[in-house]
């Protein structure tokens, strides 16, 4: 019998439920698989490296790595990825859970820009088809008309943080860890961009399975809601060591929030609109799945 392998997402709740045991009481046998913060799409690594070049356009993100087939049981990423993910059936979206992260547009703290307006024409920096890319939409078209709105497809977090460091970008939509890194080091939000990370689990996992990681997870989460300080430390895990230095993560938020609320079908429909209404993918990834099919409810 395979192990039901987890993929982290730089978050606490899975590190908590590992250090209290709760995988452990519910019966799951487990193992964290592909969590180095540092083995991800992009390759953008300088850090104040005045020489090197502003990081090169990277069209593929977060879904295109479950239309790869990534090797886990059960991953998270934004909503809108997943909502897409399941409907193609690249894996099921588990339907009674999903997670809220802090995120936002940050530019330097010498920037000029101040108000959302201000980023009419001005290259964001974000990842392809990943939280960054349609979360800075979402908030964006509150303020730009579409045609204002510029988006440079980046490569994922740690290559947004890295470029945001080496003052290669003018502004970029970080979330989690990125954002609080930045934020101590006195990037300034413009506009926040707090949205919604969905759970897919793979066609061949046993639903039991995935039940007793999300037990597992709602018990973690209320050992966070009551005293977060105990857990910061573990944000650390989804940062390169060679950041860990550089920032006092006793002074960072909790991060990612799980909610143990339904993905209805409401959710899912008006989401798929709303990617199809944007042309968003092209029509060989575009899902067409049911609710019933798509997502475990």
């Amino acid at each position: 019998m395979t192990r039901f392998r987890i993929q982290p997402h730089g978050r606490l709740q899975e590190w908590v439920a590992e250090e209290k045991g709760y995988f452990r009481d519910e019966g799951l046998d487990y193992e964290f698989v592909g969590g180095d913060p540092a083995g991800q799409r992009g390759g953008y690594a300088s850090v104040q490296s005045a020489d090197v070049a502003a990081p090169p356009e990277v069209r593929e993100g977060a879904f295109e790595s479950y239309e790869d087939g990534r090797a886990c049981e059960i991953s998270s990423a934004c909503h809108w990825a997943v909502n897409m993910a399941s409907s193609a059936q690249h894996g099921r979206m588990w339907g009674h859970a999903y997670s809220v992260t802090p995120s936002a547009v940050v530019v330097p703290p010498d920037s000029p820009i101040q108000h959302p307006g201000d980023l009419a024409n001005v290259g964001v920096g974000v990842g392809y088809h990943s939280g960054s890319h349609f979360s800075a939409l979402q908030a964006l078209h509150s303020f730009l008309r579409p045609e204002e709105v510029n988006l440079d497809f980046i490569g994922g977090p740690q290559d947004r943080l890295a470029a945001m460091l080496d003052g290669k970008m003018a502004a970029a939509n970080v979330f989690g860890v990125q954002l609080y890194v930045l934020e101590q080091q006195g990037f300034r939000k413009v506009v926040d961009t707090t949205f919604m990370i969905g759970f897919l689990f793979s066609n061949d996992a046993a639903i039991d399975d995935v039940a007793q990681y999300f037990n597992a997870l709602q018990r973690a989460q209320r050992d966070i809601d009551l005293a977060p300080e105990k857990y910061k430390h573990y944000l650390l895990k989804g940062l390169p060591q060679k950041y860990h230095g550089l920032v006092d993560v006793e002074r960072f938020g909790p991060g990612e929030r799980i909610v143990f609320e339904d993905y209805t079908r409401a959710m899912y429909e008006q989401t798929h609109r709303w990617m199809e209404g944007l042309n968003l993918f092209p029509e060989e990834q575009l899902g067409r799945a049911d609710y019933e099919v798509a997502v475990a409810v």
